[in-house]
């Protein structure tokens, strides 16, 4: 289930389903039958219930919520933010088949401010087709939801949350768990719409599969879908050399730290060879800290063509505290020049701040089709592609990604606590692994590394960068609180055991 679906993919969705034969009654019957099922894990027998409900199919799913609920006997209220009488299709149906009384918004505004901690809220006033900011009103009756100690299960999306983008209109319910149907969202994985949605639980209410053919999915929840059966076990006859071998592009001798890491990584990641390639005085540096990475001088740009005119060397980094200006630029065409995996991180790009179309038109010449993968973060991808800035554009980061990597003709990874993973032909993905700890010094050094190593084992571009966000991600995850970037180093060979045993299960 890694397909993600826009709120208009999601609604053709339906309407296909309900035409080929299945009631649209039904498809509610069995959304609110899964929300109860989940809350049914978390309520008490002496729990109160308050069901928020909404003008659309939304808040019909809600009335069968309730009225689930209070055939088990629990203390339900039910409250509607529009008046009945306009309610249209399934969701009139769902609130004639209920039989409760509505309480009144006065009443369950009252009520909100007298629940404890065992009580659960229900969440169903707009879901995920919302896309404009809420009214003064139901503001206010979110603002009182989200200071309540109760807990609150969302029905589709937290409303307030933009179900394409991720974006809060104005204000948005804070879920501790939300409960969606047949496919997750883009909004439910891009933030701050994934800040707001606690546990993510996604449950079948009949939708086929068959149905994706005719949405036609943009968007993918980044996992082992999209890189699984790409093996990371070694051939047991195979030897370092058909590994691959990365080349990391290393900075002056006071800035070696960075290279060193991505170098680190691209070895953890498989890459059976890698080699620092530095100027004299910083691979002396280099020569005191490493011992199975290699480290080959280049004091000129010329030394450095001769290193990459060998063939078996098939992935490079270039970027990590290289060094802004004429000669990484240089260096990067130079990279770019033969048919090899090649990431740009960081100074690689701001080298090309003033002119960014030099570099993609150098990538549009490489023999590297496919395998030139871009890892900015927000600062960088502003300057590098600035016209995906515009103050009035409504275009969020998926589709900005997607528009960079036609752009640049390259993968482009758009770094962050909701990173997403593009390529020209279109293919997005929006990776979830990660912890805040991340945001630390040397963290990105250490997924350009990664995703170089995976380049060098022979996987193309949007497949070595979306795994390699994903297991640098993992790895922050078994390295807990506190950490630091060669942390992550440390870790990435418990994330391979991990996807090892996994994948092997199937």
């Amino acid at each position: 289930m890694h397909e993600l679906l826009t709120p208009l993919q999601m609604k053709k969705a339906d309407r296909l389903t309900i035409e080929g034969g299945f009631p649209g009654i039904e498809l509610m019957h069995n959304a609110g039958k899964a929300v109860f099922e989940v809350m049914r894990q978390i309520l008490h027998p002496y729990s109160r219930v308050l069901v928020f409900c909404g003008p659309g199919n939304n808040g019909g799913d809600g009335f069968v919520v309730a009225q689930l609920a209070d055939n088990e006997g629990f203390n339900v209220s039910v409250g509607l933010v529009c008046d009945p009488e306009t309610l249209e299709g399934d969701a009139e149906l769902a609130y004639d088949e209920m039989d409760l009384d509505l309480t009144s918004m006065d009443n369950m505004r009252a009520a909100l401010e007298e629940l404890g901690e065992d009580d659960l809220i229900v969440d169903a006033l707009f879901g995920a087709g919302l896309s404009r900011p809420l009214d003064d009103e139901v503001l206010a009756l979110v603002q009182l939801i989200n200071d309540s100690p109760a807990q609150c299960v969302a029905v589709d999306l937290p409303s307030g949350v933009s179900g394409r983008s991720g974006a809060v209109l104005g204000e948005a319910v804070h879920a501790d768990m939300t409960v969606t149907f047949f496919r997750a969202k883009p909004g439910h994985y891009l933030y701050p719409g994934r800040g707001h949605c606690g546990e993510i639980v996604i449950e079948q209410i009949g939708l086929e599969d068959a149905v994706l053919e005719k949405v036609g999915p943009t968007a993918f929840y980044n996992c082992d879908k999209i890189w699984g059966d790409l093996p990371d076990q070694p051939a047991v006859a195979g030897h370092k050399y058909n590994r691959g071998h990365t080349v990391v592009v290393s900075g002056p001798k006071f800035a070696t730290g960075a290279s060193r890491l991505a170098a680190l990584a691209a070895q953890r990641a498989g890459s059976g060879l890698v080699t620092v390639v530095a100027r004299e005085q910083a691979a002396l540096v280099h020569a005191a800290h490493l011992t199975s990475i290699m480290i080959r001088p280049a004091e000129r740009i010329a030394d450095f063509e001769r290193i990459l005119e060998d063939e078996r060397l098939n992935s490079v980094v270039i970027g990590p505290a290289a060094g802004v200006g004429r000669e990484t630029q240089e260096r990067v065409a130079e990279c770019l020049s033969g048919d090899r995996g090649v990431v740009l991180d960081a100074d690689a790009l701001m080298s090309f701040e003033e002119k960014p179309e030099h570099l993609f038109a150098y990538i549009a010449d490489s023999d590297c089709a496919g395998r030139v993968v871009l890892t900015p973060h927000e600062g960088e991808f502003r300057r590098l592609f600035p016209e995906l800035h515009d103050p009035t554009s409504t275009d969020c980061k998926v589709e900005r990604t997607k528009k960079a990597a036609k752009r640049a003709g390259a993968v482009v990874v758009l770094k962050g606590a909701d990173t997403v993973i593009a390529d020209p032909s279109g293919h997005v993905s929006i990776n979830a692994s990660g912890t805040p700890w991340l945001a630390t010094a040397g963290s990105g050094d250490v997924l350009a590394g990664v995703i170089a190593g995976y380049l060098a084992q022979g996987l193309g571009g949007y497949e070595a960068a979306a795994k390699g966000v994903w297991v640098h991600g993992r790895a922050a995850e078994i390295a807990g609180e506190g950490l630091i970037a060669e942390d992550l180093v440390a870790h990435i060979p418990d994330v391979i055991t991990e996807l090892v045993q996994f994948l092997g299960d199937f």
